[in-house]
């Protein structure tokens, strides 16, 4: 395991993950709040407004110009899904301590910056301000229109609007362009309100060392703040299995089709009880040695692309694929075929066993970006434990051929989404 949870304050906690490869340091703020339609809009454009202004830095030009004073300090910003929730990041990074004149502290410097652009917005009368929040809602409206141009990402953003229709996991993480168009200077402000009292928040420090008394601090500023209601981030609805499968059809004004598949399972939960389905989704639709890879896509040519997915969290995977018309129906029984064969066993060791480098491979990397090593963190906020990118590669090293047949057998249909060209339909 690694690192150590710290209470800082109400629904407040802090984390440092000590590595000693980076030159810098990453301070990042994590909010956790619901995921909900009504309110997805508003808390996905908070962390992009506070990151750009405040009372402080009233303009980008001003804050850029801390920024450059602290050695070229970077500031980031996302929205993510995380189960149930939406998870709002905010994040700075700043060259350690060492390799600055005189050892001045620039990461205290730099969390003291962003604990005043979450604070202390630039906002009056209960508002934000006309003009900088039309910019953010601009920005926002172009990444929504985006989703739906990349027509691969749209596909897969349909197929759970569908599965979890009416649930919190099929609220788009951003909302939609109209639910943007509504945000008014005070709404935002009262959702800015509520993050600051409900969310569930973590702090976290990625770096060599963290300075004296930088947690201490930041509980204190949220002692100030009123608590209550916070967000229980280790509630999150399991994918519960279809009466009937469904399937959606689409038709728009394309060339290539997309097939994406969404089936339930019955691992759900932390790292220990479903890295079996991590190992089962890789030899399904992962690399190149894959079930879906070598016969879907190679033997076959039924598809231009076909992979498989999951989030483990609430139980689901999912394949997505990109089709000629002619092709869907084929594609689709011989998808479901590969599992059938994945659940009697009919995988060969060496997919097994290229699975199980691949994986490990793949989680070293995490090592090699700060903000990946952060956000794998963000994203284990649920679990009761704090386990490493190489806990869990030690942890799918052990797991067997049975195991990943019992995850396999626990794989149900739920829903088809299919994407397909106008002509398909005439």
């Amino acid at each position: 395991m690694s690192g150590k949870i710290i209470p800082l304050s109400d629904g407040v906690e802090g984390l440092f993950v000590k590595n000693t490869r980076f030159n810098t340091t990453l301070v990042s703020f994590n909010f956790y709040v619901p995921l909900a339609a009504d309110t997805a809009a508003e808390y996905a454009l908070l962390p992009f407004m506070l990151t750009t202004c405040s009372k402080k830095y009233p303009d980008f030009s001003a804050l850029n110009y801390k920024l450059a004073s602290l050695y070229g300090a970077q500031l980031e910003a996302s929205a993510e899904k995380f189960g149930d929730c939406q998870l709002l990041r905010m994040s700075v990074s700043v060259i350690n301590d060492r390799f600055t004149f005189e050892n001045e502290s620039l990461i205290k410097q730099a969390s003291d910056l962003i604990v005043g652009l979450i604070f202390e917005p630039n906002t009056e009368n209960g508002a934000f301000y006309t003009e900088d929040l039309a910019r953010e809602k601009r920005k926002a409206i172009e990444h929504i229109k985006g989703e739906i141009s990349e027509k691969r990402i749209y596909a897969k953003n349909r197929l759970i609007s569908e599965m979890y229709r009416g649930k919190a996991y099929g609220v788009p993480k951003c909302g939609t362009e109209d639910d943007v168009l509504t945000i008014t200077g005070e709404s935002l402000y009262s959702a800015w309100r509520r993050m600051l009292s409900s969310a569930f928040v973590r702090v976290q420090v990625v770096g060599s060392s963290v300075p004296a008394g930088l947690f201490e601090d930041i509980g204190a500023r949220f002692e100030t703040v009123e608590r209550r209601d916070i967000t229980d981030v280790k509630k999150c609805a399991v994918t519960l299995p279809a009466d009937t499968p469904r399937t959606v059809d689409e038709h728009m004004d394309i060339t290539q089709g997309k097939l994406v598949m969404g089936f339930s399972s019955e691992l759900a939960g932390d790292d220990d009880k479903t890295l079996p389905m991590m190992v089962m989704t890789d030899i399904f639709g992962g690399g190149p040695y894959s079930r879906l890879f070598t016969n879907v896509r190679e033997k076959m040519s039924l598809c231009y692309y076909c992979s498989a997915s999951s989030v483990r969290q609430k139980g689901l995977l999912t394949v997505d694929s990109g089709v000629e018309a002619k092709n869907a129906e084929k594609a689709q029984n011989e998808i479901l075929n590969q599992l059938e064969a994945v659940k009697r066993g009919e995988f060969t060791d060496f997919e097994y066993n290229s699975s199980l480098k691949s994986i490990a491979d793949s989680l070293k990397t995490y090592n090699d970006s700060q903000i990946s090593l952060d956000l794998w963190y963000a994203l284990k906020a649920a679990n009761p434990n704090l386990y490493s990118p190489e806990d869990i590669a030690e942890k799918v090293s052990h797991i067997t051929r049975e195991e990943v047949i019992n995850a396999a057998n626990g794989i149900k249909l739920h829903t088809v989404y299919r994407l397909l060209p106008k002509e398909a339909a005439e």
